[in-house]
């Protein structure tokens, strides 16, 4: 899946966990677990290689699960939807991706064949239920509060603008530039938001 496709996911998926454990969610953190999984693309050979594996992201998520409990849980459901949903079925029945490395050197694969347009549709499907959402949950608002942790943001908005408009590291369909493009302005108002409480915060 792109980008469109991994936030959609991330944000469902981490605010169902949320809500099964009566924990709250911030947002941006929510979006850089979905989507930073996909720093394996600058390493093409590693791509759906051993990055997405859902045993590392367990290993790594111990120390964090010791210090902060059960809302720990949340950003591992969000990156483990990045391999085990984005990734395994955006593969269409024919790469496969490498979910239990290193205990086994498997690459698991959809026994059924997805072609790009169907990715297209469902990534379209995925943003309107996850905008649905977040305007019904308000966290739109909670987006666009200023939070150190906001700046995080940056990453998923690259992740968005490097394919979309230089082709970096793969060309996203222009039949998600709008959803991407919607992505970006909510991204962008959150970090320029940021901005704005830096820059004119009031000192004593």
């Amino acid at each position: 899946m792109f980008a469109v496709g991994h936030l959609a996911l991330g944000y469902l998926t981490g605010k169902a966990t949320s809500k099964l454990l009566a924990v709250d969610i911030n947002i941006p953190l929510l979006f850089f677990a979905s989507l930073i999984p996909a720093i394996d693309l600058l390493v093409p050979s590693l791509h759906r290689g051993p990055p997405p594996s859902l045993v590392i992201y367990a290993l790594l998520s111990i120390p964090f699960l010791m210090l902060f409990g059960k809302k720990t849980v949340i950003y591992f459901v969000a990156l483990a939807q990045h391999a085990l949903l984005g990734d395994l079925l955006a593969t269409g029945g024919m790469v496969g991706v490498q979910l239990l490395w290193p205990l086994t050197k498997t690459w698991y694969i959809t026994p059924f064949y997805i072609t790009t347009l169907t990715v297209v549709y469902m990534e379209w499907a995925f943003f309107l239920l996850s905008m649905t959402v977040m305007l019904k949950m308000r966290d739109l608002q909670k987006l666009f509060q200023p939070h150190p942790l906001n700046l995080l943001l940056t990453v998923s908005a690259f992740t968005i603008i490097l394919p979309v408009f230089f082709g970096f590291p793969a060309y996203a369909p222009m039949g998600l530039f709008i959803p991407h493009l919607a992505y970006l302005v909510l991204l962008g108002i959150s970090i320029l938001t940021d901005f704005k409480a830096i820059l004119f915060k009031k000192t004593p």
